[in-house]
């Protein structure tokens, strides 16, 4: 059994708490969190479970990383605080620990991440012999291993589409999307997610994953985006009211170009009430779904819709991500040690959980 650590509490630790539970190869050996409130609680209840695990979370950082795990986790929020989550994972990594993580998106794409975040994983790699993979839904499995496992299936393809199409009242992140999308903002607000070289950022590693995974060179990436106003006040049930006349939905793409033409595309259209912009993409039902389009011959339309925690599309997308991440640790453990993307862990069948409780 390979003992794993889940490194905070929130809306994919909670996933990630029950991802590692169900695991046959894993064991729950820890539960760090940051809020004092939570520490001594069961990992089951802090997980949603209807049982206790044994394991009561701790604020404990060095002790937990001096045993010496052999996975960890990192389920903390690195949307904001993107330093302090490289330092965490940095840490783990010295420890020895095979290291999965949503929280560093520059690092989905780590040939072409920035020095100053690639290098001190590296340096840590060196020094501890950990290793780490970072992924996601969107960015992530919905922008690089769906688009190329669908594309094996066509003989012509033309441009390959990869859509988020989302209602943002469902997440419970509402700083980052009041503040960091801009929903509920005035319409001369800058939405920092939306600034010039953002979206390439998060996004631009996926765009390069489908390229390569194609064998096709990139001529540039380029970001296009368009906002709507709210054309009257709506309540939200998770995030309170968001006023007529503010941002109320956003569409943005990132284009591959590949010989002059946009190929491989990444497109974003969220809202904060299905009442704004209905002429743009809308999900089959409910609050949101993840779609791929292959146009091509012939052409394919995938749409993915995930849920859990009562129904929510929201928590469904995170407990995707955590099930690409946990399901990577055995097949990490078993490799060298390394900085890893996508493209080099299989996305394999869930082998020994088939009505596993």
């Amino acid at each position: 059994m390979i003992s794993t650590v889940v490194w905070g509490t929130g809306n994919v630790g909670r996933a990630a708490i029950r991802a590692v539970d169900a695991h046959p190869e894993l064991e729950l050996a820890a539960v760090l969190v940051h809020n004092p409130d939570k520490v001594g609680r069961d990992a089951g209840a802090l997980a949603g479970l209807d049982r206790d695990l044994g394991v009561a979370a701790t604020d404990d950082i060095a002790v937990v990383l001096a045993a010496r795990p052999g996975a960890v986790v990192y389920a903390a929020s690195g949307d904001i605080r993107p330093d302090d989550a490289l330092a965490d994972v940095c840490a783990a990594i010295r420890a020895g620990a095979v290291v999965v993580s949503p929280a560093l998106f520059p690092l989905y794409d780590p040939v072409n991440a920035p020095a100053e975040l690639r290098e001190p994983v590296l340096a840590a790699i060196a020094a501890g012999g950990g290793s780490l993979f970072c992924s996601g839904v969107d960015p992530g499995w919905g922008n690089d291993v769906l688009p190329l496992l669908l594309s094996g299936l066509g003989s012509q393809v033309d441009v390959i589409r990869c859509q988020e199409i989302f209602d943002y009242s469902t997440y419970d992140q509402p700083d980052a999307v009041r503040y960091l999308v801009g929903m509920g903002q005035p319409m001369d607000y800058e939405p920092p997610m939306l600034a010039p070289t953002i979206p390439t950022m998060v996004w631009g590693g996926q765009v390069r994953l489908i390229a390569r995974g194609l064998g096709v060179e990139l001529d540039e990436i380029r970001e296009t985006s368009d906002r709507r106003a709210l054309e009257a006040t709506v309540g939200t049930a998770t995030m309170g009211v968001f006023e007529a006349g503010t941002q109320g939905a956003v569409r943005f793409e990132l284009q591959g170009i590949v010989g002059g033409e946009p190929r491989i595309v990444i497109e974003h259209v969220t809202r904060i009430h299905p009442s704004c912009a209905p002429d743009w993409p809308t999900p089959p039902d409910g609050d949101g779904a993840h779609r791929v389009i292959i146009e091509g011959r012939p052409r394919i339309e995938v749409t993915v819709e995930c849920s859990d925690e009562g129904g929510s599309r929201a928590a469904g997308g995170n407990a995707t991500a955590v099930g690409r991440l946990v399901g990577a640790i055995d097949w990490l453990v078993a490799a060298e040690s390394g900085l890893y993307d996508a493209l080099d862990i299989p996305l394999r069948p869930a082998v020994g959980k088939l009505g596993r409780m």
